[in-house]
């Protein structure tokens, strides 16, 4: 198929499948402590992936491979758009600023949750490349100049970064409801908390809170940028001169004690 043809047939799936989105609109269900807030977004990723050649087959993997480039568009007008809220909110994220900073630390919990547990299920190295971060395109980078991404750390970030692209948002904007509604944090910590460096999952928790909290819904999607702004900044530094090493010397210590107890 002629490119400029497959380019059209794209754009032609993603607006039918917005519209029907749209259409179906916002729907909250009560869950326990917690309300389930359910978005367009979370429609729209649904009905693409059942348009792929695994379902429907409406579109094939030449058109897949094609529509990967446009994401990043996308996501480039997106962030301009959360860029016009920064401004007029600027005195709340300069006094949020130390927060902004710190909020980075939090992200070592993939770190000293997820190692134990891929360790516990069966993963050797690949651990390391899987729960040092939320693996990202900066992640997969970095593996990629300290292991390369055919070593076992390669690996693991390769399957994290797929996992996280099909599920990530559904998985923010579903557990962002959630805790915004049977979590006593503040929504502007909740906000905060969404920028983890990956635009596409920070809009899926931000949109999840303004439905909840509209009148100060300009504030969290603000705060929500900057974060994901700070983390885009100085999460490579924490991944490589923080995470990475706690990685490294959290498995041999857990690996090690493995290996002296099979010896006794």
């Amino acid at each position: 198929m002629p490119e400029e043809k497959r380019y059209l047939k794209l754009h032609l799936i993603v607006l039918v499948l917005v519209v029907l989105a749209e259409l179906i609109g916002t729907k909250s269900y009560k869950l326990g402590p917690g309300t389930l807030v359910l978005l367009p977004m979370l429609y729209a990723l649904l009905l693409g992936i059942l348009t792929g050649p695994k379902f429907l087959k409406i579109v094939d993997m030449e058109d897949m491979k094609a529509a990967g480039p446009l994401i990043t568009v996308s996501v480039l007008l997106l962030m301009a758009k959360y860029g016009t809220n920064i401004g007029p909110t600027l005195p709340l994220i300069i006094k949020s600023g130390p927060a902004l900073i710190l909020q980075e630390f939090g992200n070592l919990g993939t770190v000293l949750l997820g190692l134990p547990f891929a360790l516990l299920l069966g993963l050797r190295r690949e651990a390391i490349g899987a729960t040092f971060s939320i693996a990202r395109e900066p992640n997969i980078a970095i593996i990629s100049d300290m292991y390369g991404l055919d070593s076992a750390e390669g690996r693991g970030v390769m399957g994290v970064y797929m996992a996280g692209t099909v599920f990530g948002s559904i998985f923010f904007g579903l557990f962002a409801g959630f805790a915004a509604t049977s979590l006593p944090l503040h929504p502007y910590a909740l906000a905060m908390a969404s920028g983890v460096g990956s635009a596409s999952m920070m809009s899926a928790a931000v949109g999840a809170l303004t439905e909840i909290f509209p009148t100060i819904a300009e504030e969290i999607t603000a705060l929500g940028a900057a974060s994901n702004l700070a983390s885009g900044a100085d999460g490579v530094y924490m991944s490589i001169f923080i995470a990475l090493p706690i990685c490294e010397w959290m498995y041999r210590r857990i690996m090690g004690n493995r290996m002296e107890e099979a010896v006794k």
